[in-house]
């Protein structure tokens, strides 16, 4: 059974930058024909430019998986692309540090929607293109640490991404019988924007003192010895995308140095 995703036709959303850039990268290195979506047009193209010059397929494409009109747009653009769909990796996500006490409904609804919902709708609309085409795909959704341990300030975030695995278990029940996989990541500290973001919030909600203080706390005790780098997720992702994983589904894979031991 081969790890080869020579030829298949790929969505990466939130792909734009960060664990999705690289994720995507990778795939098209390795021979995928990737999409990538991303919330802004302009950096969902620049990114496929780039992996267009060197001599790999992608093509961009502007997409809310917030949406289900634009998640089934997305599809839509990538079977037209490609002539179908062979995996979907729903990776866009968002995050804001907050206490526990001053998050608000706005502030839930919010990071659930992308988080969460955006999950369902990809899931949802994946399957169905799947079984359209006659059955058997790869769904492969981001969760993260935070959906195996509930963190402070991030209960929010924590919460959606608990979903995650919650909803990769429950579509695997749902699609096994049409040869559909799910599975997740679950990444721990990675050096990306959102990152920077996060320890953004710690700093402003006065929890640290001075910048990458979070980052640099929650990196200490990795077993590996550094954070994670985008591109420590793409040998995963090229294994969950390909016919070497056909026979695991419903699982969510810590990649994460050996910081949450579970």
């Amino acid at each position: 059974m081969s790890n080869s995703v020579e030829g298949r036709s790929i969505i990466v959303t939130g792909s734009g930058r960060g664990i999705g850039r690289s994720i995507a990268e990778g795939l098209a290195a390795a021979g995928a024909r990737v999409v990538i979506a991303d919330i802004d047009a302009a950096t969902a193209e620049a990114t496929a430019a780039e992996i267009r010059s060197s001599g790999a397929q992608a093509i961009g494409f502007a997409a809310n998986v917030t949406d289900r009109a634009s998640t089934r747009a997305l599809i839509a653009r990538a079977v037209a692309e490609y002539g179908r769909l062979d995996a979907m990796f729903n990776n866009a996500g968002i995050a804001q540090v907050k206490p526990f006490n001053d998050i608000t409904e706005d502030d839930w609804h919010r990071v659930m929607d992308v988080n969460a919902m955006g999950v369902l709708i990809g899931t949802q609309e994946a399957s169905k293109q799947f079984i359209a085409q006659g059955g058997g795909g790869k769904i492969i959704n981001t969760a993260s640490i935070a959906g195996k341990q509930g963190y402070e300030p991030l209960a929010h975030y924590s919460a959606s991404k608990f979903a995650v695995v919650a909803l990769t278990q429950a579509a695997a029940r749902a699609f096994g019988k049409h040869r559909i996989n799910v599975n997740a990541i679950c990444p721990g500290v990675v050096a990306t924007d959102m990152w920077k973001l996060i320890d953004k919030g710690f700093k402003d909600e006065g929890l640290t003192q001075r910048d990458n203080e979070a980052f640099e706390g929650f990196s200490a005790d990795i077993l590996l010895g550094r954070a994670s780098r985008p591109d420590d997720l793409v040998g995963v992702s090229i294994f969950l995308a390909s016919e070497g994983s056909d026979y695991m589904t419903g699982q969510s894979l810590l990649v994460d140095g050996g910081m949450v031991l579970i």
